[in-house]
């Protein structure tokens, strides 16, 4: 329950999205940390009709999006503040949101996706050897996997202890995440039987952020 609680801590810090961004848009698709920049759901190529995952939805802003494309957009998130977050952001949005493990939704639900997705999500969050052959079994041939997060630190490969601050006064929570560098990953999506795999860092926008963001795809 530790990781509940840390994702639910989470949840209270960070700051609620825009209600529209540069374009004046409602509902977008953002797969960077910073706003109004990078790809978009193209990416995932979703059509009217289409099944798509978020694996950590958290407050559902990207599949509120994928939603208002036409697809049959379908959340989960282990927290349950985030949930009620994204029901309550998008109370007109065609969404189905589960609270729930990324891997045991896989392994428990009996649908099959065409795009599956996550953002600074649980495919960073959770051990990949359990998370992409379960995320093979429930995607669709020709099916869309794509995923981002922050690069690895340069040595730091594997797992690793991810904080979530609390009060001053209390230790922060601590979350396993898993880092690696784009050929690795490539490495990995193509030893669980992904195809076309690609992973690559987008850099940050002019000024002075630094950090970029890695970007994988794959197809089923």
């Amino acid at each position: 329950m530790t990781e509940t609680k840390a994702w639910d801590t989470y949840s209270e810090q960070k700051p609620q999205r825009r209600t529209v961004n540069a374009a004046g848009e409602t509902t977008w698709f953002n797969w960077t940390q910073y706003p109004d920049h990078g790809p978009g759901a193209e990416v995932l190529g979703i059509r009217t009709g289409a099944a798509v995952l978020d694996l950590g939805c958290g407050k559902g802003g990207n599949l509120a999006h994928a939603a208002a494309l036409g697809a049959r957009a379908v959340g989960v998130d282990i927290s349950m503040a985030q949930i009620k977050a994204a029901g309550a952001r998008w109370p007109d949005a065609s969404m189905t949101l589960h609270r729930t493990e990324a891997t045991r939704f896989l392994e428990e639900s009996g649908e099959h996706f065409d795009a599956v997705f996550s953002v600074f999500g649980a495919v960073w969050f959770t051990d990949p050897a359990a998370l992409l052959p379960a995320i093979r079994r429930r995607l669709r041939p020709g099916g869309v996997l794509a995923f981002s997060q922050r690069p690895p630190i340069e040595g730091c490969y594997g797992c690793q202890a991810s904080y979530i601050n609390r009060s001053e006064d209390e230790d922060p929570l601590v979350v396993k995440r898993w880092d690696y560098e784009p050929d690795r990953w490539v490495e990995l999506l193509t030893e669980h039987g992904f195809t076309a795999p690609t992973a690559r860092v987008l850099p940050a926008p002019p000024g002075p952020r630094k950090v970029g963001t890695l970007l994988a795809r794959a197809f089923g």
